[in-house]
């Protein structure tokens, strides 16, 4: 469904819960998450800006951040729980910067806090430039082993692969967002409201290491390593990564 220009939808009855969703995906990479934090929270699924029913117009991490506080206010929301995987994850913390008072708790998957090196940076123009010459799917199919363990049924990959390809201006504008966002890492001291930190112990794109380091940073976090799950650990390990965040929600 749709309230103002934002994709959305609400299930179940509790703590609101406000899940942010990873790059290329939209709403629907929370599917296998649903049934569970539902019986838990009221848990709010975003789309981001073109993906999924949300039209695309320009945008900064920062205006993803602000994006889900207006869906909170359209909803009637004063305060939420807010998870972040990935992409989500980069928004998650700039919504702790923006709108810190919004915060029941912060929940980071599968993300970082630092911007991207210089390295990274030549890697997301070559994306960019993949996806204009050769298509969006050429560039899923590309990304998609670094997305998973290896362990990962083939079933999996191809459910992975279709939902990540999305329409090419989408993509290159997150791709855009994601190179130009701003280093969080000196924000993590003040965050002051509960903190979880969940990380698949095979993700290769965020791995474990930066995790511990941002859970080291901010005060009282809670680290949570998903064992055998790559950096999609919602999707890969779908019953750990609930449990984590019905423990931390519940408590």
């Amino acid at each position: 469904m749709r309230i103002g220009s934002f994709g959305y939808d609400v299930h179940g009855e509790g703590p609101p819960l406000l899940l942010l969703h990873g790059f290329s995906f939209d709403r629907t990479l929370w599917d296998d998450n649903i049934a569970a934090l539902a019986s838990h929270a009221r848990v709010i699924r975003l789309d981001f800006r073109g993906v999924g029913e949300s039209p695309l117009a320009s945008f900064s991490i920062d205006d993803l951040a602000d994006d889900a506080a207006r869906l909170l206010d359209l909803l009637g929301v004063p305060m939420a729980y807010v998870a972040g995987l990935s992409m989500g994850g980069y928004a998650a913390l700039a919504f702790a910067a923006r709108h810190a008072v919004r915060l029941s708790g912060l929940i980071l998957a599968d993300t970082r806090a630092g911007a991207d090196s210089v390295e990274v940076k030549r890697k997301r123009d070559a994306g960019i430039a993949q996806i204009r010459h050769q298509g969006p799917e050429a560039y899923a199919t590309a990304v998609l082993p670094r997305l998973l363990s290896s362990l990962a049924p083939t079933e999996m990959r191809e459910r992975a692969l279709r939902m990540s390809i999305q329409a090419p201006e989408s993509m290159i504008a997150a791709l855009t967002a994601m190179r130009e966002r701003p280093d969080r890492q000196s924000d993590l001291k003040n965050i002051c409201c509960p903190a979880l930190i969940v990380v698949g112990s095979e993700d290769v794109i965020t791995p474990p290491d930066e995790a511990a380091a941002m859970a080291r940073a901010i005060p009282g976090a809670e680290l949570v390593t998903i064992a055998g799950a790559g950096h999609l650990s919602n999707l890969e390990a779908p019953d750990e990564f609930n449990r984590a965040l019905i423990d931390f929600v519940v408590r």
